[in-house]
């Protein structure tokens, strides 16, 4: 065991059992999410006490959630921020306030004191972002309008939680305790001040410096992963929490062509450090705190599941959703956060709650996260079993999701690949009337097509994460004009594997590539060589061959007098 006592093998170690406890929650069928949290419990000072949540997995979870809220932030751009914000203020305040209320009451008549009561009906008010954002993200529901709305709402949540944390701090320290509203405005002048930078940067400098970045991917990424750490840091700096920072630096690149090149290659490291936030989160927990908080837990446990979801799918019907998209986004509320637990944590120092009442908040997390995990996870086959019983919720002309949806724009084909072979396609596919969404990693080729007024998106054909930031499913034809055969697979592999209802077009420029093309799935293999040596070959006969005679005695107008040698 002293070995374990070293970093490189405390992290060997966790390593290990995570894949470990991943694999066996694959066989189980059971959320990765849930086995990591068991990970961090068992290496934790409540298990093996491999490791006590040091500095180096504590950097590598704080990185993965910058990453996370970078990556959401990626996502949204001000059309949707501007669309989706009224919904987003009503349901998160509307539901911190419904659960604080409700959740105060209900402490009250568990017995509970009115500070401890205050506490924990607090810490019932927020949801975990982190956890929330990963789930849809495996789900590929963040972009959908339940998930965006999903993410409006937390982000709110986010901010109210670090003012919750400004304010307790103040009111515990004697010096901010006598004005705490100068805090308060100080605070507000900050963001203030935040955001405008962020904006003249958003403005002026980030669209050119990340064209330039853009002619090497390397760079490209790691200009994007330095940039949300350092407005993670800025935030946290300026008192705002890391995630507010790292979300603002996502959604000023939101608006570049180079955002869903940038989120495909960021999607693998972003699951590799939340490994250790899940990690920490488990290693973090005072189980020894847990006795005698049973039933307490399993009432607030039961409010938290039941009726955080029940609030957001009644604001969200009164403003004009359907039901469905209001208990997709409900569910999401459906668990406490891990900054409830802070919150806890903060309280005890501060000498407002029992470590006892540390307990029951760090019980009723373990057991909403846990489950809640599942509702999002298994939230469409839910949605059929109950739809019956939600109709009270929906208006009859559900007005304001037909206002937000936003349908993908038709294409008739996407073409990968913009060079002299694929400009020259696209040219005549337009030609005969086709629509034409073009793909290529070339940022100067993007934003020609963009100044001729042509749809194109920069992205890198071989990623892995490409397919899905394209409108492929309303799409007939995806055509690849690379000449390297095992480009061309990739995309093969990439629309089949998301099962797109697509046609594929791939190309081959040597004879020995056409066979194993067609035998992985293509609908048509072009041959540039092949195809343009016998169009090539048809107008050189058409030019030798002669025109055909006229007829004797016929009144036809004049023509063109036949060629020597031709045969009446």
């Amino acid at each position: 065991m002293e070995l374990l006592q070293t970093p490189f093998y405390q992290f060997a170690a966790i390593l290990a059992l995570a894949a470990v406890a991943g694999a066996v929650g694959l066989l189980l069928r059971q959320p990765l999410i849930v086995m990591f949290i068991a990970v961090g419990v068992t290496v934790g000072p409540a298990g093996l006490g491999i490791t006590k949540a040091g500095e180096g997995v504590e950097l590598l979870a704080k990185m993965g959630i910058a990453v996370l809220l970078f990556l959401v932030g990626l996502r949204l751009d001000l059309h949707v921020i501007r669309s989706l914000g009224p919904v987003a203020l009503a349901t998160g305040l509307g539901q911190v306030v419904f659960t604080s209320v409700v959740g105060f009451g209900i402490c009250l008549l568990l017995g509970m004191g009115v500070v401890p009561a205050v506490y924990v009906a607090v810490a019932l008010t927020f949801s975990s972002t982190i956890i929330i954002v990963k789930l849809l993200s495996d789900k590929r529901e963040i972009d959908a309008l339940h998930g965006r709305i999903a993410v409006g709402f937390l982000i709110v949540q986010d901010i109210v939680v670090v003012m919750v944390m400004i304010a307790l701090s103040a009111f515990g320290s004697a010096g901010a305790a006598a004005n705490p509203a100068v805090s308060g405005l100080i605070l507000a002048a900050k963001g203030g001040a935040f955001l405008t930078a962020v904006g003249l940067l958003m403005r002026y400098a980030l669209p050119p410096l990340t064209r330039w970045l853009a002619r090497s991917q390397e760079l490209l990424i790691l200009f994007a992963i330095a940039w949300a750490m350092l407005l993670a840091s800025v935030g946290d700096a300026l008192g705002f929490s890391k995630e507010v920072g790292a979300f603002l630096a996502g959604v000023s690149l939101a608006s570049t062509p180079f955002r869903d090149a940038i989120g495909g290659r960021l999607v693998s490291l972003r699951d590799f450090m939340l490994l250790f936030f899940f990690i920490e989160l488990g290693a973090g927990l005072d189980l020894s705190q847990l006795g005698g908080q049973l039933a307490p837990a399993a009432v607030l446990s039961l409010f938290v599941l039941v009726g955080n979801p029940l609030i957001v799918i009644a604001v969200m019907g009164y403003m004009g959703y359907r039901k469905r998209t209001g208990f997709l986004a409900g569910l999401t509320v459906a668990q406490i956060s891990e900054f409830s637990l802070v919150l806890g944590a903060l309280g005890v120092s501060l000498g407002h709650i029992a470590p006892e009442t540390m307990g029951l908040i760090t019980l009723v997390g373990l057991v909403t996260i846990g489950l809640s995990t599942y509702l999002i996870l298994y939230s469409h086959p839910i949605y059929e079993r109950v739809a019956g019983w939600l109709s009270p919720f929906e208006r009859r002309v559900p007005h304001r999701e037909a206002e937000s949806q936003q349908t993908a724009r038709p294409f008739d084909f996407v073409l990968f690949g913009l060079g002299r072979y694929g400009n020259n396609l696209s040219r005549g596919l337009r030609r005969e009337g086709a629509s034409v969404l073009g793909v290529d990693f070339d940022p100067e080729v993007i934003a020609a097509w963009h100044r001729h007024g042509h749809a194109a998106q920069y992205g890198d054909v071989e990623d892995p994460e490409l397919a899905a930031s394209l409108p492929l499913a309303a799409v007939r034809w995806v055509v690849c004009t690379a000449p390297r055969r095992e480009t061309n697979l990739s995309v093969l592999r990439a629309v089949r594997e998301h099962g797109y209802p697509v046609r594929v077009a791939v190309t081959a420029h040597h004879a020995a590539d056409v066979e194993p093309l067609r035998a992985a799935g293509a609908d048509l293999v072009l041959q540039p060589f092949a195809d343009a040596a016998e169009e090539a070959a048809r107008h050189l006969t058409a030019a030798i061959t002669p025109p055909p005679a006229r007829p004797a005695g016929s009144h036809q107008p004049e023509a063109e007098p036949a060629a020597p040698g031709d045969a009446p």
